[in-house]
């Protein structure tokens, strides 16, 4: 369906990546996309009812009426949030944020989607493909546009395989083997945890009681690819090669047979470098030779601005499904 161009240019625009670093939000138009951004530094709770839609919309309502005094955006008829944790933890939001939206904006469409979609849409946009998510955690999604498709993302008790998290817990305990003297330890690493953390004997004192524990897990990360790089650790380059095996392992779970399809790494997990990125390089080529590998077009928050300017102009091609993407309300009737 055509839509007119005045009417496209004056459809008001939310969208919202909420993760474990905080919430940035974005506002705009359907002809023009985002024109503006603010970002917090504090995180959606996550309590018994998972993640906390009161506590979202606390931070959301002044941010979102900022933007929209600043640039004169009219009030958002579309919404899109993208949210991590929302397959196992967003029964509250789903029930409870379209409601908020409309009533503080009158927002008419909202979509809930799933942190690793607007991270897939913001690195490849609506085509049948593969993107592999990783940070402190990692998850994999893939799709041919008629499902999704998702591996890992267990957190880092259960999962996030070659994650930052799992990669600093990795030379965390190479380091703890050289302090005890057994085998595959690393007296680099050592060394370089002692610089970060103090003696080993009270690394379990400072780590165990952290509820951000993954995150100080992953701060350990760069330490790793580092020693590896530059002090030719074996033990290091070993750590880093297993870590591009699993995000490969991922990858092959999700990622479509057909064609040619596009894989994307996202997430910070790629400023590591070489150490990572060439073992990552050499496993996708033998294990999915059929795939392209590109650089990410954008972000999350940069996903959620194109779900939204393509659920507002009836353009939204990538499929539904409840844990993953699902939209409460009707595309605009344009002209109406």
């Amino acid at each position: 369906m055509s839509v007119p161009a005045g009417q496209e240019r004056a459809h008001g625009i939310l969208a919202v990546d909420s993760g474990g670093s905080g919430l940035r939000v974005a506002v705009g138009t359907a002809g023009r996309g985002a024109l503006a951004e603010r970002n917090s530094r504090v995180p959606v709770r996550t309590g018994e009812r998972g993640i906390d839609p009161d506590h979202l919309m606390s931070q959301l309502v002044p941010m979102v009426r900022a933007l929209l005094a600043e640039t004169g955006v009219p009030r958002p008829a579309t919404a899109v949030v993208g949210a991590a944790g929302l397959a196992t933890l967003g029964a509250a939001l789903r029930e409870e944020l379209p409601g908020a939206l409309a009533r503080e904006f009158g927002v008419r469409t909202t979509a809930l989607a799933a942190d690793a979609v607007t991270a897939y849409t913001g690195a490849l946009g609506p085509r049948p493909g593969a993107v592999v998510s990783a940070g402190t955690g990692l998850i994999a999604v893939g799709t041919d546009l008629t499902a999704w498709r998702r591996a890992d993302g267990w957190g880092h008790l259960l999962g996030d395989c070659g994650s930052g998290a799992w990669i600093g817990r990795a030379g965390l305990e190479a380091a703890l083997r050289a302090h005890d003297g057994r085998r595959g330890g690393s007296v680099r690493l050592l060394a370089r945890a002692e610089e970060e953390f103090g003696p080993m004997a009270g690394l379990p004192g400072l780590l165990y009681p952290r509820p951000d524990r993954a995150a100080v897990l992953a701060s350990f990360a760069p330490r790793v690819a580092d020693c590896a790089e530059r002090e030719q650790d074996a033990v290091a380059s070993d750590i880093l090669r297993a870590a591009a095996g699993h995000l490969v392992d991922a990858a092959v779970a999700v990622c479509p047979t057909g064609g040619e399809p596009p894989f994307a790494l996202t997430g910070g997990l790629s400023n590591l470098g070489d150490p990572l990125l060439i073992p990552l390089s050499e496993e996708l080529a033998r294990r999915l030779p059929h795939v392209r590998w590109v650089s990410a077009q954008g972000d999350p928050l940069h996903g959620a601005v194109r779900l939204a300017v393509d659920l507002a102009t009836d353009m939204l091609t990538l499929p539904w499904d409840e844990g993953m993407l699902s939209v409460v309300g009707s595309p605009p009737v344009w002209g109406a």
